[in-house]
């Protein structure tokens, strides 16, 4: 790709963060009087419908702000960076204030009110309802440190990390909203775990000399769990599998979830970097157009929420299984959804810088005009994505996962791809 062409590009980007997302956010999200952030909005972010406080959710805007603030991408002055310091500095004292269950027990409470007092998701009868957003509190305070004199956050999140790892060796945990029983394993926490120990290990570089080799084999240790349990020898990535690290023949066991193995192929890329698995990346590189082309939806275009492993509706023999809650959750498997889209986009490019390959920039082009076409609101006043969309594009008032409007995934991956094409044009001297 021509530098004339990267540097459009990179202008283009520049102002959907600034002038679509950000100004969307910024102060909107902010709760100055109880701290933390807002973000029950609206899938239009006309109106804001609850005040509640998702742990998850308090974590994601902690890692943004934090990210915003260190990008290496020249786009933000240094005033603009201290801003968005101290927005996730709003966020981190809420979160060590009244994220855990207590002084002394190192899970979160999954959901808050807007003062930051536990609170039950309805039919639950425990308050530490996903290790998952246990997660997102490490990476957000490991990012924040990371940029900041603050070994207490750096600490802080260090032993919330330990404490996961110790959950998960334990198989003590919940990983609310996609359950699964005991017998079953989920992609997603070898997947999360690599990345929060990215996080972990570039905080550990500033405060925790001794620790950096443990975070980098934990990074190898995740992500070789993945493909070597989860990608079938056809390098599709199974989303479920058995306790006993098996392939299993039912519907459950047969789908892939686009969207995570096309985010998941970039957290790869970033352990085989960091830990010196160059052989990595050409497994990588096909298991990621293996879920282009099967998540692909043929007849309205986008990518499906869930897919068969050969595209499509997931379907089979569901015996056994049918009192699985992700099973139930199947059901929304056309649901085309903003995060699985920009996760795709930058994937596509991310792929597209390492190898030069036409068919990774032939698929960021075709998403980037599935997604342009769609996604973006046409109000002008509010700005943002309209994220969730039924198959067929149309908006969708409905929840999928939690309650909220997240602006996690979009803005992650807009720094991002702007940091990519960046670093192309660098490669080509400015010429």
């Amino acid at each position: 790709m021509e530098y004339r062409e990267l540097k459009k590009w990179a202008g283009f980007y520049e102002n959907e963060l600034t002038n679509r997302f950000l100004s969307f956010w910024i102060p909107r999200c902010v709760d100055a009087k109880n701290g933390g952030f807002v973000n029950c909005f609206t899938n239009d972010g006309s109106r804001l419908v609850s005040k509640d406080k998702y742990v998850w959710s308090q974590g994601r805007f902690v890692w943004v702000f934090s990210k915003l603030a260190a990008t290496s991408a020249p786009i933000f002055s240094r005033k603009q960076r201290e801003e968005f310091l101290s927005l996730a500095k709003h966020g981190v004292d809420f979160l060590m204030k009244h994220c855990l269950i207590a002084p002394d027990d190192w899970r979160c409470i999954f959901l808050l009110d807007e003062m930051g007092n536990p609170k039950y998701m309805e039919g639950c009868d425990r308050l530490d309802m996903s290790v998952y957003a246990d997660c997102f509190v490490v990476g957000g305070l490991a990012m924040y440190a990371a940029q900041t004199e603050t070994p207490d956050v750096y600490e802080f999140a260090k032993r919330l990390y330990d404490s996961i790892l110790d959950r998960v060796k334990r198989n003590d945990y919940q990983t609310l909203p996609y359950p699964l029983s005991k017998k079953l394993r989920a992609h997603g926490i070898p997947m999360i775990l690599s990345n929060i120990t990215k996080d972990i290990y570039q905080a550990s570089l500033k405060y925790d000399s001794d620790y950096c080799n443990t975070a980098l084999k934990n990074m190898e240790g995740f992500t070789g769990d993945t493909l070597s349990h989860f990608v079938d020898p056809d390098g599709c990535l199974h989303e479920v599998i058995t306790a006993e690290n098996q392939f299993f023949d039912q519907v459950l066991g047969n789908h892939i979830n686009p969207g995570h193995t096309l985010e998941d192929a970039w957290f790869m890329l970033d352990t085989a970097e960091l830990t010196g698995h160059a052989e990595w990346n050409e497994t990588i590189y096909k298991l990621a157009l293996k879920a282009l082309c099967t998540g692909w939806d043929e007849e309205y275009g986008g990518l499906l929420h869930f897919a068969s492993l050969s595209g499509g509706c997931p379907e089979g023999d569901n015996s056994g299984y049918e009192d699985e809650p992700m099973s139930k959750q199947l059901a929304g498997w056309g649901d085309k959804l903003w995060w699985v889209h920009s996760e795709a986009l930058y994937t596509t490019l991310r792929c597209y810088s390492d190898t030069a390959s036409e068919t990774f920039l032939s698929w960021h082009n075709r998403l980037f005009d599935y997604i342009y076409k769609l996604y973006p609101n046409t109000d002008p006043e509010i700005g943002e994505w309209v994220q969730i969309r039924e198959q067929d594009g149309k908006p969708a008032e409905k929840v999928v996962a939690l309650p909220v409007k997240d602006p996690y995934h979009i803005m992650r991956n807009l720094i991002l791809i702007i940091e990519c094409i960046y670093k192309m044009m660098d490669r080509q001297g400015g010429k």
